[in-house]
């Protein structure tokens, strides 16, 4: 009988899968698998400086290509402990990552034995499930379970622990076959009459798209329900590219990090049709500021149990949004709301004359909108563009532009510094074709800045835009505003980034001021080579989101 050791096994399952692509740190735990992957050749390695990092690379690939993403934790004990993070941000980000972790031996378990800490309950509450595999021959199915969970219904992170001695075991060779993910349907034929209905009648109708048209492939599907009705679309936070920026009947993001004019209509809206989003803190501070006392709600989204949860939903319905989407085109009439379309459209064209002021300041040291502008007049339609969480992000949240699908990559709820850079590597993995843009503080790119050298040794070529205001200024707005500009921790000092990145083997570009952030973004996506583009900013351009949080100041 023929038999395969358990890294081969792994390597076989996930290349019958079509993971062409994982991301790790090596260790000790499993050396097996990456033997398997060396002989194989047909399952692409990126190497991280660090395992949160390859972490957020994996998620990032995930949403770009709609498998799960893997990564290794190679290492037992502080390897895996490192992916924390990144396993607790695509929990919240609802993105399909696949953790193999090592784990120490199963003879050496419970004896205090070197590196040995109880993995299993550390990920219980931040994954759909944590695991461990006790038997060689159980190995395979289980990560076959995890790829089928991670990526089933409303999607997250699943990790599998695996001790060290079931890599080196020999279990009989098979030959795996892709696993079969079931998918969902489109809302009840009653629920998506009863949508057709309310929405046709409507006076204020907006449609609330949320990440379920992008997992789901849904953008045209989309488009078209809104040119058919010719009702006004809002996205969730983070969702900007549910539909390409400009398209007539798009406000852009709604919420508290989106635009007035998407803000107005979601709270001022008599009927909103919510598709594939949940509604959640992200997007609506569970406020009525952003979503009306009195709109009347369809809710539909894959998860029943997030329908109607934070604001009550008169149709309440469980299904995917693309398919539930072209339903409701195939059903609902052009509701009679002229009045709405227009003042829409007004809002719009006032909305762009604000950016457009913006793209005109000529402050030193450059004001972040103005930096914001010239990337978005600059970035290429097929860009990918990554985030991070920060005072300076939270302004670009809806001050880009978004053509094609999948072109935005946010760390959503988590809301975590240091995502950006990894991202973008991840996205730049799964679609080498397009460019892949990481819009960051000076802060957030000093959590991740060593993987600079990742993106260069593999091959991956990323633009890292620094928006450098010297602060944590998120926290400085608010010692600003709530503590009588009492700074204690909040100023940084930044090196040279753009000369650490030429450090690595990269290119490096230094920015002065208002008219050379457009002109340095398009070099560095012309170079096809990892560039780190810094550019001093105002420090005092800051902006405060959670004004919930703090009382203000009493005077005297």
């Amino acid at each position: 009988m023929t038999t395969i050791n358990g890294g081969e096994a792994v390597y076989r399952v996930l290349k019958a899968n079509g993971i062409d692509t994982v991301f790790g740190l090596l260790g000790g735990s499993m050396l097996e698998l990456y033997d398997s992957m060396y002989k194989g050749g047909q399952i692409a390695y990126v190497g991280a400086r660090d395992e949160r990092a390859a972490g957020h690379m994996a998620d990032a690939w995930a949403r770009m290509t709609g498998k799960p993403g893997v990564v290794l934790g190679a290492q037992a004990g502080p390897g895996v402990v490192n992916i924390v993070t990144a396993v607790a941000e695509a929990q919240l980000a609802y993105s399909p990552l696949v953790v193999i972790a090592g784990a120490i031996t199963r003879a050496d378990q419970c004896k205090d034995t070197f590196q040995e800490i109880d993995q299993v309950a550390l990920f219980a509450p931040i994954s759909k499930r944590s695991v461990m595999v006790t038997d060689p021959a159980r190995l395979a199915p289980m990560l076959e379970d995890a790829i089928r969970l991670a990526n089933t219904g409303r999607r997250g992170p699943v990790v599998l622990h695996v001790p060290r001695d079931l890599f080196a075991a020999e279990i009989p060779a098979f030959e795996p076959t892709r696993v079969n993910i079931a998918r969902p349907g489109p809302a009840a034929p009653s629920d998506v009459a009863a949508i057709a209905k309310l929405l046709s009648g409507a006076e204020r109708p907006v449609i609330f798209a949320g990440g379920g048209f992008k997992w789901g492939d849904g953008r045209d599907a989309l488009t078209a329900l809104a040119e058919k009705l010719e009702v006004p679309v809002v996205a969730s936070t983070g969702h900007a590219d549910v539909m390409p920026h400009g398209h007539p009947w798009f406000a852009g993001q709604a919420g508290p990090r989106g635009n007035v004019v998407a803000s107005r209509l979601t709270r001022e809206a008599d009927v909103m049709v919510v598709l594939g989003a949940r509604l959640g803190f992200n997007s609506t501070f569970h406020s009525n500021d952003y979503v009306g006392a009195d709109t009347r709600i369809a809710h539909v989204d894959i998860e029943g149990a997030a329908v109607g949860r934070y604001f009550p939903a008169e149709i309440a319905a469980q299904g995917d949004a693309r398919l539930t989407a072209e339903a409701l085109t195939d059903t609902a009439t052009r509701p009679d709301c002229d009045p709405w379309r227009e003042a829409f459209r007004s809002g719009m064209s006032d909305l762009e004359a604000v950016r457009a002021t913006e793209a005109e300041l000529d402050s030193l040291p450059m004001h972040p909108r103005r930096a914001l502008a010239e990337i978005r007049a600059t970035l290429p339609e097929n860009a990918i563009v990554t985030l991070d969480t920060g005072n300076t992000c939270l302004q670009a949240a809806d001050r880009l532009a978004h053509y094609a699908p999948m072109s935005l990559i946010t760390p959503l709820d988590f809301g975590l510094v240091g995502f950006g850079l990894a991202a973008a590597i991840g996205a730049k993995a799964a679609t080498p074709d397009r460019p892949a843009v990481a819009v960051m503080g000076d802060g957030a790119v000093g959590y991740t800045m060593i993987e600079i050298q990742t993106a260069i040794q593999h091959n991956l070529p990323i633009t890292i835009v620094v928006l450098d205001n010297q602060a944590w200024g998120a926290e400085k707005a608010y010692q600003q505003e709530f503590y009588g500009g009492r700074l204690l921790g909040a100023e940084i000092q930044s090196p040279r980034f753009d000369k650490f990145a030429e450090l690595c083997g990269g290119k490096g570009i230094w920015v002065d001021g208002p008219g050379g952030m457009g002109p340095a973004l398009q070099k560095a996506i012309a170079s096809n080579e990892t560039t780190v583009i810094q550019a001093k900013i105002d420090p005092s351009a800051l902006m405060t989101l959670r004004k919930d949080l703090f009382t203000a100041p009493q005077k005297d």
